[in-house]
């Protein structure tokens, strides 16, 4: 499997769909929107994009399952999927408000080995394949050098699930706000990720996330020479609904104090 040239294809795809996405926003109108959960919606524009996308990269890799936050296609229980959420951020969307963005990935098992995020309103690209450094519209991106957790810039995001880990979460809030050089909440993990990926941020931690918000972006974040985890310090990241992120000289020092209070 040639995964250079699978992740060029996919690059396009992520880029056509967010063409579609920007041009609807245009006149997209209050009425076009649909309740999943609370705080959790959807619009047409997430089923058209999703549809899109299985259409084109069932064409890519044609073995492959899909793993989709819409739910269009099968699942493989074993072998290659597509993990993919056709728009992150939806209700930045909603409102007219960057970022939200399209996150791709294959993997093989558990195992990510390609991934693609594509931020709609800046169109920025971030793509990596297993093997390869990670890249922004084409120049390699690396993970930032920064040090300590006082040095830092942190995201995270705001949970609309699992409620009654609330109160860690805020002391956890303000342990970050006083120790660090702040904190930042955007509305798509998969940007996040991809800013820690190209060092705007030095770190990211959240819960109550689902794989097609955290598998590019983390993949990402690994190829560009950081590490990711659970609360735990392990690997359950990817189906365990929460994740740390961060560059590698930080991380084992930011991670402590996340699971410290997340646990």
């Amino acid at each position: 499997m040639d995964l250079k040239d699978i992740c060029g294809k996919v690059k396009k795809v992520a880029i056509e769909t967010g063409n579609f996405i920007r041009n609807e926003r245009r006149s997209f109108s209050a009425d076009k929107i649909e309740t999943k959960g609370i705080h959790n919606y959807v619009s047409y524009v997430d089923k058209k994009a999703e549809s899109m996308l299985v259409d084109a990269l069932a064409g890519i890799v044609p073995e492959a399952g899909f793993i989709a936050e819409e739910g269009t296609g099968e699942r493989n229980e074993t072998g290659l999927n597509w993990i993919i959420d056709p728009l992150d951020g939806t209700t930045n969307f909603i409102h007219g408000l960057p970022p939200h963005s399209i996150s791709i990935a294959l993997s093989d098992g558990e195992r990510i080995v390609l991934g693609v995020v594509y931020e709609v309103n800046l169109e920025e690209c971030f793509y990596s394949w297993e093997g390869a450094p990670a890249f922004l519209n084409g120049s390699e991106i690396k993970v930032s050098d920064t040090a300590r957790v006082k040095d830092s810039l942190i995201a995270t995001g705001f949970p609309y699930t699992a409620f009654d880990r609330m109160p860690s979460f805020l002391v956890s809030f303000e342990y970050f706000m006083k120790n660090s050089h702040g904190l930042r909440r955007l509305g798509s993990a998969a940007i996040d990720l991809a800013y820690v990926a190209c060092g705007r941020f030095d770190a990211f931690y959240e819960f109550g996330l689902s794989p097609w918000d955290v598998a590019a972006g983390s993949f990402l974040v690994q190829q560009a020479g950081g590490r990711v985890s659970d609360f735990r310090g392990g690997k359950g990241y990817l189906f365990g609904r929460e994740l740390v992120a961060a560059n590698s000289s930080v991380f084992d020092e930011f991670g402590a104090a996340v699971g410290r209070f997340m646990n």
